[in-house]
């Protein structure tokens, strides 16, 4: 270990307890909302995902030179200034984003621009463990319905089974199904970008592959939850509303789930097999 390093360990230590001690409350209430969110349960893994990434990438970290830099102080500033906004405004979404950049400003400032871009994705990925504004959420969610029950309906239809739409709510000969907000598919949308997100960190295809992975999250979410509500339709024409509550409904999201991460698997095996 360095000279340089050993200097560095006292206060960066410091400052990072009395970080974990300023932002407690807030990350307190922060896991309190994963547990009665379900769009948000994933939250519990980011934070191990992330000190995995950065794990992995530990024999890279080790070539880099420390080179404190004094613009992470105008970061840290920064997101200090924006939690006390955030909290004079009760906005939570920022309150915990705060978080982020502070953790932004202290490695630039302590480790500096090397470590800074190296760690920027895996810091970035906590991203994923703060819920939405529920102004946007909302926003997003009922146009999400609409698009949903309209791609359930061409495919119920296009099978030779009588459906009808109005809005969200679809109507079969036997039954009525409402495609909810949980049904729009934009919380499979968040999970598979989180899941999409921790490959493109961890595979070694070309940048550029790693977008493409990261944004093929959008199309197989789509196709997960069109095959999921498409399955519920048909059953439901057959044997009545009952298919669409209670354990099966549950089982389908977890089919449907898997569904989503065979098919993210199978596109980094394909970008990964098309590089080599």
């Amino acid at each position: 270990m360095s000279i340089q390093s050993k200097k560095n360990i006292l206060p960066g230590t410091f400052l990072l307890a009395a970080l974990v001690a300023l932002y407690f409350p807030f990350l307190q209430t922060l896991v309190a909302n994963w547990a009665v969110n379900d769009d948000y349960s994933h939250g519990y893994f980011i934070p191990f995902l992330t000190i995995y990434f950065i794990y992995h990438m530990r024999d890279e970290l080790k070539q880099l030179k420390i080179k404190p830099n004094i613009f992470g102080l105008l970061i840290i500033a920064a997101g200090l200034g924006q939690l006390l906004i955030a909290k004079i405004g009760s906005e939570f979404f920022l309150q915990r984003t705060s978080f982020v950049i502070v953790l932004y400003g202290l490695v630039l400032f302590f480790l500096g621009w090397d470590y800074f871009k190296k760690l920027f994705l895996p810091l970035s990925y906590l991203f994923f463990m703060i819920p939405l504004p529920a102004i946007v959420w909302n926003k997003i969610a009922f146009p999400m319905q609409l698009f949903a029950s309209g791609l359930t309906e061409n495919m119920v239809y296009s099978l030779g089974i009588p459906i009808f739409r109005q809005g969200n709510v679809l109507q079969l000969a036997e039954t009525t199904l409402e495609v909810v907000a949980a049904c729009s598919g934009l919380r499979s949308l968040m999970t598979m970008f989180a899941l999409s997100g921790a490959l493109a960190i961890i595979s070694t295809i070309p940048r550029w592959k790693k977008w493409l992975l990261f944004f093929a999250a959008a199309p197989i979410a789509v196709i997960a939850n069109i095959t999921r509500l498409t399955g519920t339709a048909v059953l439901a024409s057959r044997y009545g509303s009952d298919v669409a509550q209670g354990f099966l409904h549950d089982f389908s999201g977890l089919v449907v789930f898997g569904l989503g991460l065979g098919l993210l698997v199978g596109v980094n095996a394909l970008l990964t097999k098309t590089w080599k």
